[in-house]
């Protein structure tokens, strides 16, 4: 058989990878440019490259202005398993859009590079770099719309579902904690962070919880491959905050949390897992935790119009304004 036609891998509806290293993308391709005025909310957005060598990139968002008042800042990491969907997508535009309007946050929503051509950890090393990017954007050269606009003591990293694993481990490195990572990475200057929203987060381990199905272990186990080769499985400091080899989480790097839970997400058990380690660590932050009961991993970008997705726009929201 022609080696550019037999699976290598797959993850069933979203992902076919070849013999001869192609990749097939399923979901998450369309593109769309951004704006600068956006016709039902008034936000306006702007393309930016942020390393040329790689081209880890990003789409800044900019809310209505008002005189000279400085917004809180959002850097946003998109999920898809590290392997598709993009900061440029239809799904993430509208819904970052939306945010910015509730919020009047600036946001910076990350275009990193995606597995399985670029296997994690690199979605965490170049989220990384673009949160270091953002909160360094003062002085001469910056870019106007963060120097000019944003208020850099008021920084919130988010993410849903494979975001929301890399803004915690971005907000791990921000205390200063990176072995998760691989011994190479050497530790950071603590950077100054108030809070991290973690969205359904994708966090995983061996061990049999409540919810664990035969399908959310086969699709997990199969993203997980794809993304990441070199795994050494379940639990894999990367997936798996809690395992043997993580970083205390009492070093998470932000004074506030908020862990965002649905009810009928085959992650949710972790997820409080979690949570309640997190709060009883030592850290020194205000953690807080919701759960939206009977509803699905990431509803809320499927199907934005539900009163409940309304409800956790506001409560991010509120999260963003009190940092």
């Amino acid at each position: 058989m022609d080696p550019s036609q037999e699976l290598d891998q797959e993850v069933p509806e979203y992902l076919r990878i070849y013999k001869d290293g192609r990749v097939e993308r399923l979901k998450g391709n369309e593109r769309v440019p951004p704006s600068n005025d956006h016709h039902a909310t008034g936000v306006s957005s702007k393309d930016v490259l942020i390393n040329p060598a790689t081209g880890l990139s990003a789409c800044i968002y900019l809310p209505p202005l008002s005189g000279n008042h400085r917004s809180p800042l959002l850097v946003y990491f998109h999920g898809g398993g590290f392997c598709i969907e993009s900061a440029f997508s239809p799904l993430y535009h509208n819904y970052i859009n939306s945010l910015v309007t509730e919020s009047g946050a600036v946001a910076v929503s990350i275009e990193y590079r995606l597995a399985p051509e670029h296997p994690v950890p690199t979605s965490h090393h170049d989220c990384w770099e673009a949160f270091q990017w953002v909160v360094s954007q003062t002085g001469p050269g910056a870019e106007p719309w963060i120097a000019d606009h944003a208020d850099l003591g008021r920084v919130v990293v988010a993410g849903d579902s494979a975001g929301g694993n890399l803004a915690y481990h971005v907000a791990m490195r921000a205390g200063g904690a990176s072995a998760a990572l691989g011994s190479g990475q050497a530790l950071e200057d603590p950077v100054k962070l108030q809070g991290v929203i973690l969205v359904h987060p994708f966090f995983w381990s061996s061990a049999r919880l409540s919810c664990k199905t035969s399908e959310v272990v086969a699709l997990i186990h199969a993203f997980w491959k794809a993304a990441c080769p070199a795994n050494i499985g379940d639990d894999d400091p990367i997936l798996n905050p809690l395992a043997v080899g993580s970083p205390l989480l009492s070093r998470l790097g932000c004074q506030s949390a908020l862990v965002a839970i649905a009810g009928k997400d085959g992650m949710r058990d972790r997820d409080w897992w979690f949570y309640e380690a997190l709060t009883g660590s030592g850290w020194k932050g205000e953690a807080e935790v919701d759960e939206v009961e009977g509803e699905e991993h990431v509803f809320h970008l499927f199907n934005p119009e539900k009163e409940k997705a309304r409800l956790l726009l506001k409560l991010f929201a509120s999260f963003i304004n009190r940092a």
